[in-house]
């Protein structure tokens, strides 16, 4: 199956490397979950607006419920797992009921499990292990424990290691790929597995974490900052301090797999792209590198420069609703209010992304990319799932 066949979706003034971010509320630490926002709303009337665009978004979905229990496509239950993270996650459900057609949904995906402890269909076995595993996370129930036990192992077994050829290391070592491409790694898939490792291990081992497989950390944060175009920390041939592309990502450490691409004094140079910087980003606080880290320094200040609600940065259309759900994701997660962008205004980034959201609501509250059908964003389940996550993960802070 070709990689970009479903979501590979490239799971967002010019300081010096070593500027400060932002002041942050805390520190995240690897393996607990992040901190809430306080839920008191600095704008009650848009909060309101919010809650109104999730409600309509979830009542469209809750009509695409396949009898079976699933949503949109059985051979790839992420995308069940994505509907039902929404339907638990969402600001007016505060008693988290389950109600039967959600029981439904989470009956359908424990019949995804397999043996190997992976929880998917045909394919794409990381990345539908990692959704589905968020899922049954956020239904909190202890029923879920042996399963989130298995999945997790299964996907510290996803990390990517190869033997040394003529004592070069494989730039894809120490990332994570779909699971059934090869010899392959990229940004992607390494922030979902990253994600789903992070957000599960207090609630699988509780307070017995030195019981927990864990990934090997320190190969995955060096495999990601070879997919970072910053010289100072990546070797890769085709890093260049070019000022367009410097502290962005693009998807995977080798130039041709990546589609998008510049010229530079004469040769060719992958063009770093939003969705996958703000998956760096994020990837970067899930395993604990200092907010004064230059690498984590480097892509903010990248987005910052490259701040966009029009659309996905390097990439335009494609993919403009991953990017969506991955900006809030990481931002809400990084803990800033505000994004200074490259003439040192600061702008509101939930204000400007939840207004841009609720404005490209259908009548019958779906969403779907009008202008690009790559990685599946014709699919109104998956896009509005996006917009849905992303508009519940605004919310709190608004």
């Amino acid at each position: 199956m070709k990689r970009s066949t479903f979501i590979r979706l490239a799971l967002g003034a010019s300081a010096s490397l070593g500027a400060a971010l932002p002041s942050l509320p805390t520190t995240i630490a690897r393996g607990e979950p992040a901190a809430d926002v306080p839920a008191q709303a600095k704008n009650r009337s848009l909060q309101l607006e919010i809650e109104h665009a999730i409600d309509q978004g979830l009542a469209f979905l809750k009509t695409k419920q396949d009898a079976a229990g699933f949503w949109s496509n059985a051979d790839y239950p992420a995308l069940t797992g994505l509907v039902l993270n929404g339907f638990l996650s969402s600001p007016t459900n505060a008693d988290k009921t389950h109600p039967d057609f959600i029981q439904k949904g989470f009956k359908y995906l424990l019949s995804c499990a397999k043996p190997d402890g992976g929880i998917y269909g045909k394919g794409l076995a990381n990345y539908n292990t990692c959704v589905v595993v968020m899922a049954l996370a956020a239904a909190g129930s202890d029923a879920y424990g042996d399963t989130l036990r298995k999945a997790r192992e299964f996907l510290i077994g996803q990390q990517n290691f190869y033997p040394k050829q003529d004592g070069k290391m494989n730039p894809y070592e120490g990332g994570i790929g779909y699971g059934d491409d090869g010899p392959h790694s990229d940004v992607s898939n390494t922030t979902f597995a990253l994600e789903a490792l992070r957000a599960t291990q207090s609630q699988v081992y509780g307070q017995d974490v030195a019981a927990a497989k864990d990934l090997n950390w320190d190969a995955a944060v060096a495999f990601l900052q070879r997919c970072q175009n910053l010289p100072q920390t990546n070797a890769q041939p085709w890093v260049t301090g070019d000022p367009k592309n410097v502290g962005g990502f693009i998807y995977t450490p080798i130039a041709e797999d990546n589609h998008a691409e510049d010229d530079m004094d004469g040769k060719k140079v992958p063009r770093s792209y939003g969705s996958m910087s703000y998956s760096g980003l994020l990837s970067y606080i899930y395993a604990d590198l200092g907010k004064q880290d230059p690498r984590v320094t480097a892509v903010y200040e990248w987005l910052g420069r490259n701040y966009s609600v029009k659309e996905n940065p390097g990439l335009g259309s494609s993919g403009l609703f991953y990017y969506y759900h991955t900006m809030a994701k990481t931002l809400a997660t990084y803990g800033a209010d505000e994004i200074q962008l490259a003439g040192g205004k600061s702008v509101n980034w939930r204000h400007d992304l939840s207004l841009k959201l609720i404005n490209l609501q259908a009548g019958n509250g779906s969403w779907v990319n009008s202008e690009s059908g790559r990685w599946w964003e014709k699919d109104p389940v998956l896009v509005s799932s996006y917009c849905v996550r992303a508009l519940e993960m605004i919310h709190p802070g608004v």
